[in-house]
């Protein structure tokens, strides 16, 4: 208890270097823990991963002959028992994957490991003089279509293990009760006990279809050498394992693979201040803002408050493409220099000034969207808080710090924490703004103010260089999914979920 008077006893630049002494000294001692608990948490989880597989050997081992000619034919132990549609429709489904297996997905599953082999040639008839084309292995298809069939395979195998398992839970209440639900029963449950798996269905198929799939084929992309040159139809690209991850590092020995890891180091770093700049300003100019447009004696509150309404009602790219066309160098605000016989000034020559230039740009485009978040908060803030802290004495800015800005951040951790997550795939602002400009010609297809992503965009599209985008794809997911969990289960709104309420 004395520890904890003293702590809050010191000052606010005292308590940052005792905490800091105290993680650096805690350290060799959360590593120590972490490793200590890896067996802990290993085995529950390798309980987990075996649970399936102990659930088929029981299912083989102590199954009657209806539960083990599942194995075979897909829903004959509810057949047998009499949940002869439920049956019916997993012996369905069990046909169709055969005869799409059989005659479209071997054919694509087959080719898998070397992503096509015969190379589409143009062949010359000696008889009428005429080329006509011969089509060969399609190696993008080949891969995508194979991407889709893995993705089938695990579906089916899940399909058949719960065919096998609820054939077998099925024999054992059966064996203890004499009675068994029947299909209708069965459906009744759907819109009731287990709607839930009504709802997600849908949403659980579309997240495979536009978000796994997808994802699954950039990871498999950026294992391969698919590029300009290797373009299907009229060329192959097949799997070169980690060269392109080599590449990143700088590997190879070759002078491509230097300035590749130069250009993604250099962007990354851009990448990452970028987003911090653009996600805070906004974000701490917006509170502000709002705080003085809340502020007691400030007049047309209403009036702020519909103009800022009206610059969000505004498409942003609008916004973006008339700032560009107004600061080129033919633009009115080089016209007005022009006038006064200066300039012309042009942003996009210098990277410094063009960085300073895309981040100014970006807090008045965003912060609109912060003040009218910040408004409603502001307003559920307690005045009694206030009222308490002006008899106390506190000032203005202690008030700020200890009673408006927490609160803040336990309601819009959440909200920061996307606007973060967002502003490193913020591909509007830059493209519209500056197109990645200055350009330079030391970097790998970008330019000084691109991120990763309008760096990603410049490979797919302009030049076609899909294994790389792929890797920095992979990358910038990993980025984005640390700092959203990372923060995510470390802000207040998580851990302290009831404080505010």
């Amino acid at each position: 208890m004395n520890s904890e008077l003293a702590y809050l006893g010191l000052s606010r630049p005292r308590r940052f270097l005792f905490k800091t002494k105290h993680f650096f000294s805690t350290l060799p001692r959360k590593f120590a823990n972490f490793f200590k608990n890896i067996p802990a948490k290993t085995i529950p989880f390798l309980k987990k991963l075996a649970k399936p597989f102990v659930t088929l050997y029981d299912a083989f081992v102590y199954g009657d002959w209806k539960t083990r000619l599942s194995f075979l034919f897909m829903g004959f132990g509810m057949i047998a028992h009499k949940q002869v549609l439920k049956g019916l429709l997993y012996l369905l489904f069990e046909i169709i994957f055969i005869l799409f297996f059989a005659f479209w997905g071997w054919k694509y599953i087959s080719k898998f490991g070397t992503l096509g082999t015969v190379v589409q040639q143009e062949v010359m008839d000696p008889q009428t003089g005429i080329s006509h084309v011969i089509e060969g292995d399609n190696s993008t298809l080949i891969l995508l279509y194979g991407t889709i069939c893995i993705i089938a395979l695990i579906g089916a195998a899940y399909t058949w293990y719960s065919s096998i398992k609820q054939c077998y839970n099925l024999q054992q209440v059966y064996n203890v009760d004499g009675k068994i639900r029947n299909f209708k029963e069965d459906f009744k449950s759907l819109a009731d006990r287990q709607y839930y798996k009504t709802l997600m269905s849908i949403p659980v198929f579309g997240l495979v279809a536009f978000t796994i799939i997808p994802l699954i084929f950039m990871i498999f992309v950026a294992f391969t050498n698919w590029e300009k040159a290797t373009m299907p139809p009229a060329n192959l690209f097949t799997w070169v394992g980690f060269a392109n991850f080599d590449a990143l590092l700088g590997g190879g020995g070759l002078a491509e693979n230097a300035t590749f890891a130069y250009t993604f180091s250099d962007a990354l770093v851009w990448t990452l201040v970028w987003a911090v700049f653009a996600t805070f300003t906004n974000y701490f100019i917006g509170m502000l803002v709002a705080i003085l447009i809340n502020k007691k004696g400030v007049r047309c509150k209403k009036l702020w408050r519909t103009a800022l309404v009206t610059t969000i009602a505004v498409p942003q790219f609008v916004s973006l493409m008339l700032i560009s066309q107004m600061y080129s160098k033919e633009g009115i605000f080089n016209g007005i220099l022009a006038f006064f016989g200066t300039g012309p000034l042009e942003y996009t020559k210098n990277a410094l000034w063009a960085k300073i230039f895309v981040i100014l740009i970006n807090i008045w485009v965003g912060v609109p969207y912060t003040v009218l978040s910040c408004t409603g908060i502001l307003m559920n803030i307690p005045g009694d808080l206030y009222e308490s802290a002006k008899i106390d004495g506190a000032s203005p800015f202690r008030m700020y710090t200890n009673i408006t800005l927490p609160y803040m951040m336990f309601v819009m951790g959440p909200s920061l924490i996307s606007s973060f997550v967002g502003n490193i795939n913020n591909f509007n602002v830059i493209f519209l703004l500056t197109g990645g400009a200055p350009v330079n010609i030391n970097k790998f297809f970008a330019g000084d103010t691109d991120l990763l992503v309008t760096w990603l965009y410049n490979l797919t599209v302009s030049e076609q260089n899909y294994k790389y985008a792929a890797v920095i794809g992979i990358i910038v997911f990993v980025i984005v999914a640390f700092f959203s969990l990372i923060f995510y289960s470390r802000s207040k709104a998580v851990k302290n979920e009831e404080d505010f309420q």
